[in-house]
């Protein structure tokens, strides 16, 4: 029987997975997002607000939250088209900030006092939902739109010219990934039965993009092992105590290092896998 620290840990990583494939999924195409915690705060809120106030069950409130954040990463994805690099992070950023800043002034989901009531969901409840998703994910992967994204993100001028439809497809990326995020979202505000603006903040949107950069940002599964690093390696240093972090610090910095794209990639898996790289 597993302990209910270790469950709670597991529940984590299970949740920054989803974070990271939100992120993964916009990477695709070539954009950077640093506002996906904003997202996820929209369907924590979203969520948390039908099940509490208007007591719907959880799993059609985290699929309306995750419709309701898609029409918000639309509409955020069209200015986004005329920003590119790290201009393109700044104003994800930009909106991330103005989310946190929304909800810390938005009485009726409780402003800087957070929102409580919510029915705790069990670990599996979310592993289901996080298999499910990477699943897709790796479908996704297998099929012709996803050549089309990773077309636009090599490059976007040359995608152009062959009559793919550039702006759908990242506006599309967009909407998919912040999808993901607020149903990430929903699931974290249903582990821990309270939220706050701060849980959303610039520091949760870094640690999605980490996870996706550490495990590997050409897989989809690059988001589960970066998950399970940056959730489970801390706790396995506690033995280290004030100095911890820093060792922690010092991995990190040694594997992007030795491994650039990240811990897993293609020709990875190939070679675990037994099969010949093409």
């Amino acid at each position: 029987m597993i302990s209910t620290y270790y469950a709670g840990l597991f529940a984590d990583v299970g949740i920054l997975t989803l974070g990271a494939l939100s992120v993964y999924i916009i990477l695709a195409t070539g954009q950077l997002s640093l506002g996906n915690g904003g997202f996820m705060g929209i369907g924590a809120y979203v969520a948390s607000y039908l099940t509490v106030a208007l007591h719907w069950p959880v799993t059609p409130a985290l699929l309306v939250a995750g419709l309701v954040a898609a029409v918000v990463g639309v509409i955020v994805g069209f200015p986004a088209l005329r920003l590119k690099g790290i201009y393109l992070a700044i104003a994800t950023l930009g909106f991330g900030e103005m989310v946190r800043s929304f909800f810390l002034v938005f009485e009726p989901t409780g402003g800087s006092g957070g929102y409580r009531g919510m029915p705790h969901i069990s670990i599996s409840y979310i592993w289901v939902w996080a298999g499910a998703i990477v699943l897709l994910v790796l479908a996704l992967e297998r099929s012709r739109l996803w050549l089309e994204m990773r077309a636009v993100h090599d490059d976007e001028t040359a995608a152009n010219l062959v009559g793919l439809n550039t702006t759908v497809i990242k506006i599309g990326a967009f909407g998919l990934g912040a999808a993901v995020a607020a149903i990430c979202g929903g699931l974290f505000a249903h582990q821990y039965v309270y939220i706050e603006p701060g849980n959303f903040g610039f520091d949760r949107s870094i640690d999605f993009v980490l996870a996706i950069i550490l495990g590997g940002s050409t897989v989809g599964l690059g988001a589960l092992v970066g998950a399970l690093l940056l959730v489970l390696v801390p706790e396995w240093l506690r033995f280290l105590v004030d100095w911890r972090l820093a060792a922690f610090g010092v991995l990190l910095i040694l594997v992007l290092l030795t491994r650039r794209q990240g811990i897993l990639d293609r020709a990875l898996i190939m070679r675990l896998t037994f099969r010949k790289t093409a």
